[in-house]
């Protein structure tokens, strides 16, 4: 997968008008040609290492990532994903990690027969001026439903652009405070 590069927090991690283009003539893999790429960046001001071992427990990621309803550990490489999909539904696959350097990077791939084809990584780099880490996190998926499937998912909420840039802004939020903001109004104490 390629690696593209960004010190943006908001913009797409490349400049070129089709990513997954690109990454198809990387990797010389034309059937990726039709995916998404997503990349974002954050800069979290934690140590790398915490960072990377909050993250490599899959099991924390519901913690932040609103979307998952459960990441079960199958092995050391393998794990199986329930995600929240549109309309109530949910999607699995599983997934295996090809790359792990332990507070650097994880790459993985779903495995052959996931019914939504995907791949990534999650790179944790020291920041300039020791103002933390950068966090860059790429997806490369095939989105169910195609051009349809896309509309959908932005309808629901669910489209994974958005969801990427929300994730990483969540992940940011509990790692530095303990907690995440909501603009849900906290319970309060019935009046008498």
């Amino acid at each position: 997968m390629p690696t593209p590069t960004s010190s943006s927090n908001s913009a797409p991690l490349t400049a070129n008008r089709n990513p997954a283009r690109r990454a198809a003539r990387v990797s010389g893999n034309r059937a990726i040609e039709k995916f998404e790429l997503i990349g974002r960046t954050v800069t979290i001001n934690r140590p790398r290492e915490q960072l990377y071992a909050f993250w490599r427990d899959f099991g924390n990621l519901a913690a932040f990532m609103e979307n998952i309803e459960s990441v079960s550990v199958i092995d050391a490489t393998r794990s199986h994903w329930v995600v929240k999909a549109p309309a109530g539904r949910s999607v699995e696959w599983d997934s295996v990690i090809d790359e792990d350097r332990p507070n650097e990077l994880i790459s993985w791939t779903s495995a052959p027969d996931a019914g939504i084809k995907n791949a990534g990584r999650v790179e944790f780099r020291d920041a300039q001026g020791g103002r933390g880490t950068e966090v860059t996190a790429t997806i490369l998926y095939d989105a169910p439903g195609g051009k349809l499937g896309t509309l959908v998912a932005k309808l629901f909420q669910r489209e994974p652009k958005v969801q990427a840039r929300r994730e990483l802004r969540r992940f940011k939020q509990l790692m530095e405070t303990g907690e995440i903001a909501t603009s849900e109004p906290p319970d309060a104490a019935p009046r008498a």
